[in-house]
């Protein structure tokens, strides 16, 4: 050819590479600006989701009738009456699904399941395997019950409606609902089950770490990171679903990351003890955004006083002191996008490289918290690792910073 190289042909393995197309919610439709779902690509190769929908690691059955919540001995298979499986499009594809039908809500959840199971394994570097193998191939979904609960467990994940209002909500439709349960199957898959009943800092370290997980999950949403930026000009520490987990309505969630829980402020139960250290690590990835948005030219307000802002100023005046340091925010919301874009996969990829440190039987918050450390120390974090380490203290979990006299920083 004259003046370039050859385009090589398009063949069926190219396009098939690309993956397989779904619509998803990356929040609940009734909050403004998520009233329409996103079109995301999930891994399996077109071709690769069959009817139900199905791949190779997982299926969607949707029963007829009342089917009670599993609970041993009463375990996948689900054997009795089914609606028909939801079929892919002429081109393979499952984005075309009309919203609002048993269908769409189906093709929905599968794609929730897949895409997390997707953005924790390019985190991992690997395949995660299911914990409940070799007894079960593939996790069985089961997109509506008559419950007003999740849950996930060995060979399964099954999803209820949220009853609070008089037209029930399905989980199936809520990404941060399907989002923590497929991070406790990550987690059981990637770290192991304990062989013992372990510390009770391994419960809530679960809690915490699905809560993140799903918030992880939504920062891989262009329409969320979109929106969380502009409606708060870049000051993420402002109220938003940025850090509302499981957005039941406009006015309730079930957790919130942002808040200001130390250890001495909760108590013994799971859910209630998850909140220091989920919070730690909402505080971590704020803290690394605001470093790179400082660094870049981007805000105005050095990171190292963060923390002393964060102790002496009410929350208001904090507020306005994050607001003000951020330059000509409407001009440069791309490099404000980058930025949170780089600060999660900093966050994701150190929390999930701790697991390997990790021994289920006997994970105590300590642990957790100098394998988090450790991870970003001995990589390509390390930057970022008194980060960790002044987040994981103010919350309570580890002794003041400096004093951790193992760190390998010069």
């Amino acid at each position: 050819m004259h003046g370039g190289s050859a385009v090589r042909a398009t063949t069926h393995a190219d396009i098939a590479r690309l993956g397989t197309r779904f619509l998803v919610f990356p929040q609940p439709s009734f909050i403004p600006g998520y009233e329409r779902p996103e079109t995301v690509w999930i891994s399996t190769p077109l071709g690769g989701v069959t009817a139900g929908p199905a791949d190779d690691r997982m299926y969607v059955v949707d029963p007829v009738g009342m089917k009670p919540p599993y609970q041993s001995p009463y375990l996948p298979p689900y054997t009795g009456r089914a609606y028909p499986a939801v079929m892919p499009g002429p081109d393979g594809h499952f984005d075309r699904l009309p919203i609002g039908t048993r269908e769409f809500q189906a093709a929905h959840v599968f794609a929730c399941v897949r895409r997390v199971l997707d953005i924790c394994e390019s985190y991992w570097g690997e395949e995660i395997p299911w914990f409940f193998q070799p007894t079960y191939e593939r996790l069985e979904i089961v997109p509506q019950l008559d419950w007003d609960n999740a849950q996930s467990g060995f060979g399964f994940l099954e999803l209820g409606e949220e009853r609070v209002r008089s037209d029930p909500r399905p989980f199936a439709l809520n990404f941060d609902a399907v989002a923590h349960e497929v991070g406790h199957l990550v987690l059981f898959g990637a770290m192991g089950v304990p062989r013992r009943e372990p510390p009770r800092d391994y419960f809530a370290y679960h809690e915490a770490v699905s809560d993140v997980i799903a918030l992880l999950g939504l920062l891989h949403f262009d329409t969320a990171l979109d929106l969380i930026l502009r409606r708060t000009r870049g000051n993420l520490l402002l109220t938003n679903e940025f850090d509302r987990f499981a957005e039941l309505s406009d006015e309730k969630e079930v957790r919130r990351f942002n808040h200001s829980l130390k250890m001495t402020d909760v108590g013994r139960e799971v859910h209630d003890l998850s909140k220091p250290f989920a919070g730690a690590l909402f505080d971590t990835l704020i803290e690394i955004y605001q470093l790179l948005l400082f660094e870049r030219g981007l805000s105005d307000l050095d990171p190292r006083t963060f923390w002393n802002l964060r102790s002496e100023l009410p929350e208001e005046r904090l507020e306005q002191e994050l607001s003000a340091s951020l330059i000509d925010y409407e001009r440069r919301h791309f490099a404000a996008k980058a930025v949170l874009e780089e600060a999660r996969d900093v966050l994701g990829s150190t929390l999930l490289g701790s697991w390997r440190l990790l021994d289920p039987a006997q994970l105590t918050y300590a642990d957790a918290a100098e394998a988090l450390i450790r991870t970003a120390d001995n990589g390509s974090a390390r930057r970022f690792a008194d980060r960790f380490e002044a987040c994981l203290a103010w919350r309570g979990v580890l002794l003041a910073p400096g004093q951790m006299q193992w760190l390998s920083r010069p």
